[in-house]
């Protein structure tokens, strides 16, 4: 007869089993409580870092880094890092359990927020808004001499025009620029549309476009001080949207992506100009960048989320090792379902 301790003994291939199980296991731990799927929700298409989760959370940053640990621990979660910051966003739902963590995800989405928790979030934008535009009003001055150091006009605007020379008939569209800056951009998309508009969330920034504008002897074109939000508000439509070098200066990328998005008219273009992910934490003081740049599919996970499909694709390496990526995203023209045929 065996001893209770042989009968004890786990067999080796139990043992090979059971670890076959350790991420399903993962997963439902960190799925079991309600907080941590409360903060699935809130990084749905944004990236916080823990002390602006333990502020939305009420809670001590200790607390809500181990919380964290648990859901990147399942593959749920994934942080990156910039510079001297560390932000956490929803990890791209792939491997073996991709179908069961979508369905999670997309069950945790349905659910809504508290108005207290909402007005948290709004608080956490609200302070990267104010810092955002903070530094505009005090740098605008100096502002081309500081984006210089990483990218100027003269590093991507030819590409631009170049790509918008491959869409559309210029006498039939109409252009939306948001975050003109300087306003070098501007000739150009002046001399390709039917209407330009610029839009920015900074009045310095909006006013040095408009004298550009008018000492270049650009007519027409509509200066709007506000967002992209203030564009859904205002009812704006554009054929083309040109957003260059701005993005990483928005409180909520993926947020201003979905918005544009709405202001584009059905077979529309959006173009990107955007830093690639980089690790020179002086932008954030030097250029007033509140992200150091994006994966390339960062932007286009955020394209695909608002409804846009990936068109043209450029890239040009820089001077002190920062990378650009000027990307076209098309709106789908509505196309023909069974019952329109018949």
């Amino acid at each position: 007869m065996k001893s209770s301790s042989q009968a004890r003994t786990p067999l080796p291939a139990e043992n090979t089993a059971d670890a076959g199980l350790d991420p399903l296991v993962a997963l439902c731990k960190a799925s079991g409580d309600r907080l941590r799927l409360r903060i699935l929700r809130v990084l749905r298409g944004n990236a916080y870092g823990a002390l602006e989760l333990s502020h939305i959370f009420q809670m001590r940053q200790n607390a809500m880094s181990h919380h964290l640990k648990m859901l990147t621990a399942a593959g749920v979660v994934t942080f990156r890092r910039e510079g001297t910051h560390i932000y956490y966003r929803r990890a791209q739902v792939q491997g073996p359990l991709a179908a069961v963590t979508r369905e999670l995800l997309q069950a945790v989405d349905n659910t809504d927020l508290s108005p207290a928790l909402g007005d948290r979030i709004d608080a956490v934008q609200r302070e990267r808004d104010r810092s955002s535009r903070e530094f505009f009003r005090l740098n605008a001055e100096k502002f081309r001499q500081q984006q210089d150091l990483i990218a100027g006009y003269p590093q991507y605007g030819e590409i631009v025009v170049a790509m918008l020379d491959q869409i559309g008939d210029p006498s039939q569209r109409d252009i939306l620029e948001v975050g003109p800056g300087d306003g070098e951009l501007l000739p150009d998309l002046h001399h390709r549309c039917r209407r330009l508009t610029a839009l920015d969330n900074s009045m310095e920034m909006l006013q040095r476009a408009k004298n550009f504008a008018e000492s270049a002897g650009l007519p027409g074109i509509d200066f709007i001080h506000g967002d992209t939000r203030t564009a859904l508000q205002l009812g704006l439509e554009a054929d083309v949207v040109s957003l260059n070098m701005v993005l990483h200066h928005t409180p909520a990328p993926a947020a201003v992506i979905d918005d544009l998005a709405r202001v584009l008219r059905p077979g529309g273009s959006l173009i990107i100009t955007e830093l690639r992910q980089h690790d020179q934490d002086w932008a954030r003081t030097a250029c007033g960048d509140l992200w150091l740049g994006f994966e390339p599919e960062d932007l286009c996970n955020w394209a695909a989320d608002a409804g846009l499909e990936p068109g043209l694709v450029e890239h040009s390496a820089l001077r002190n090792g920062f990378r650009i990526q000027i990307r076209q995203f098309l709106k789908p023209r509505h196309r023909p379902s069974a019952t329109d045929i018949h």
